[in-house]
């Protein structure tokens, strides 16, 4: 049977971590995920992640992309030709496969997120 997953706030704590050190740009934030969903082929998995003030370098695999929709805060996204896009609360962006650059927190984040993996 399928179910349908809602992205209510949970009420158990999520998933604490901090970007990895050699990857680190500013700040040293605290993220908390929670997976809400994740499908049995292990393809795709979405739910919320909050986030702390910060930067820090990402690169995503050619077989890995992001859609996100901000609920709260900010981010910028930074590519390595020095360009960026803002993503304010109420924007969602797609963050595409091969991209490389870094991930900035502006204000306190909250998002919703759906990566796909095809690798997995």
């Amino acid at each position: 049977m399928t179910t349908i997953t809602r992205f209510d706030q949970p009420v158990t704590p999520g998933s604490i971590d901090h970007p990895r050190p050699d990857r680190l740009e500013q700040g040293n934030p605290r993220r908390e995920t929670w997976t809400l969903y994740e499908s049995a082929d292990g393809l795709m998995s979405s739910g919320i992640w909050a986030c702390e003030v910060g930067r820090w370098r990402i690169a995503f695999p050619a077989s890995k992309e992001e859609y996100f929709f901000v609920l709260e805060g900010h981010v910028r996204l930074h590519d390595t030709q020095g360009g960026y896009v803002d993503v304010p609360a109420g924007q969602g962006a797609v963050i595409p496969a091969g991209f490389e650059g870094a991930f900035e927190v502006i204000g306190p984040v909250r998002k919703h997120f759906v990566v796909v993996d095809r690798a997995a």
